[in-house]
């Protein structure tokens, strides 16, 4: 599976085009609409607020 190496977000008429760029040079195109991006970025939110209180966890001494 190749790895991502950037992203750009544009907002078109009423929704948002998102392309994907990855390591072996290939592009995803993707059309969302905001309440798919709020979605998203709820999710993207809850997964890093996880893993920071994991690493906060480990740093105090506690395991995850």
């Amino acid at each position: 599976m190749p790895q991502l190496t950037g992203f750009e977000i544009a907002k078109r008429d009423n929704d948002y085009l998102i392309h994907f760029n990855t390591e072996d040079g290939s592009t995803v195109e993707l059309i969302a609409s905001f309440e798919q991006m709020d979605l998203i970025a709820e999710e993207i939110d809850r997964q890093l607020d996880g893993d920071e209180e994991a690493a906060l966890s480990v740093s105090d001494g506690e395991l995850p």
